[in-house]
């Protein structure tokens, strides 16, 4: 996981002082460790970019971007989980998500960073590509019958927390004094409609064909709440890992159904943890499975009306149950998946906060009444999930994560929720909830607009 220390060195190291040592005076220094590298190495390559951004010389493409957000966030990262009081609810994912976002605020970051970020970001589709490398390598790495019943139960917690939340968040925003409308179209929808490009986005255009305006005005109006429920969210899934690790009993680590433990592992197939120690692994292989799936996703989407992400995990999910798909080539695509889960996310979570995140949006909005309600709509999801979940035989804490994800900042929200909760195997499910739910929550609002005049 991207907040571990250990590195992952051979079995049998050479004798003699480790890099990591100096020797002064005849004792042996340790210098800090960042999964098995010195501290110092990413702090210096971080300086590089910072000089190199004062300078105007960061390349605006991949290359720039991958520079800038892979070692800002390998260093905020583990500073988060290491700092007490918040490393117990997902402490390094909290500071990905939001000191990014302050020092864009505050102009910090100039054009050519900001620049390079978004190349990677959004003009490269890196966001994606992680997002598709959790979901494709995750669901090649679970039991064929056990991953079919999870997918198949996790609809009734999902159902009961969406409507639940609609009726709390409601309720609440209209005791602090808001009207029915806004309430519904701009507090609760948004929050509900699977983040920013497949609901936000989609939501202010519609308002704006049915009510007249400037769509730009209404998506300004609908980000904050998104922003704040995110942020709810990851704090909870946080909680959420603590509740895990003193009552072992409602936490499947992972595993949404209660099934026999010699069950729950393909025969076929290595734990995702094993993967990177794989000697078969081909990581070319590896990326150009999980590539070629969302390429296939992209082809078939204006045929059957669905989002790329979703027909990832529908190919994904037939494959897997067809048993076509090659050892070797499930074994490669579990290893991309191990390290991109292990590595990626605080930088990723880094880059996203910087774009994706506008501060000033939130603080326009921002009142006590309307926080309140965002938290209310969250946490409603997240107690559905649980009590829900655990009624039609899931593991309870597993369950609530995977509602959770239906108010979060959709892909990236999944991202930074389950890595606060250290449960990156839990991609597919939330995608399902997310992006089923958020295309369900859209479509409603869409039609209703009209009756809000």
């Amino acid at each position: 996981m991207p907040n571990s220390a250990t590195a992952l060195l051979p079995s049998s190291t050479p004798p003699g002082p480790a890099p990591a040592e100096q020797k002064k005076g005849g004792k042996a220094r340790r210098l800090p460790l960042l999964d098995g590298v010195p501290v110092i190495a990413p702090i210096i390559m971080c300086l590089v970019v910072i000089v190199a951004a004062t300078f105007d010389a960061i390349p605006k493409d991949m290359i720039g971007g991958l520079a800038v957000i892979t070692g800002f966030g390998m260093l905020l990262g583990p500073l988060g989980d290491s700092i007490p009081g918040i490393k117990k609810i997902g402490g390094g994912s909290l500071l990905c998500l939001l000191v990014p976002s302050v020092l864009a605020y505050f102009h910090v970051f100039n054009t050519s960073t900001l620049a390079a970020t978004t190349g990677l970001l959004k003009d490269a589709n890196f966001l994606y590509f992680v997002i598709c490398t959790l979901v494709v390598g995750s669901i090649l790495g679970m039991h064929r019958a056990t991953m079919l019943q999870a997918l198949a139960k996790i609809f009734p917690p999902l159902i009961a927390g969406t409507l639940a939340a609609v009726g709390v968040g409601i309720c609440v925003a209209m005791a602090f004094g808001y009207s029915l409308k806004t309430a519904f179209f701009y507090i609760v929808v948004p929050i509900l409609g699977g983040g920013m490009g497949e609901g936000v986005i989609p939501l202010s255009a519609a308002y704006s064909s049915t009510l007249g305006g400037d769509a730009a005005g209404y998506l300004a109006r609908l980000i904050p709440a998104v922003v704040i429920a995110n942020i709810v969210a990851i704090i909870s899934a946080g909680v959420l890992r603590r509740l895990g690790d003193k009552k072992p009993g409602l936490d499947g680590k992972g595993e949404l159904i209660k099934v026999r433990r010699a069950d729950s592992v393909d025969e076929k197939a290595p734990a995702v943890a094993d993967a990177l120690k794989a000697t078969t692994a081909n990581h070319a292989v590896g990326v150009m499975t999980i590539c070629t799936m969302f390429v296939a996703g992209t082809l078939i989407s204006p045929l059957v009306h669905l989002p790329a992400p979703i027909l990832v995990i529908i190919f994904s999910v037939i494959l897997k149950v067809l048993n076509v798909v090659p050892e070797s080539v499930e074994t490669s695509a579990r290893t991309v998946y191990a390290i991109v889960s292990k590595y990626f996310i605080f930088p990723l979570m880094f880059g996203v906060s910087m774009i994706y995140i506008p501060l000033e949006s939130v603080i326009s909005v921002l009142s006590v009444g309307y926080v309140i309600t965002c938290i209310a709509v969250v946490l409603t999801m997240g107690l559905c999930g649980f009590f829900v979940g655990k009624a039609v035989g899931m593991y309870p804490i597993d369950a609530s994560l995977v509602t959770l994800c239906h108010s979060g900042q959709g892909g990236t929200g999944d991202v930074a929720i389950l890595s606060a909760a250290n449960r990156m195997m839990l991609m597919p499910f939330a995608q399902v909830s997310t992006r089923i739910g958020g295309v369900v929550t859209v479509i409603t609002a869409a039609s209703l607009i009209h009756l809000a005049g």
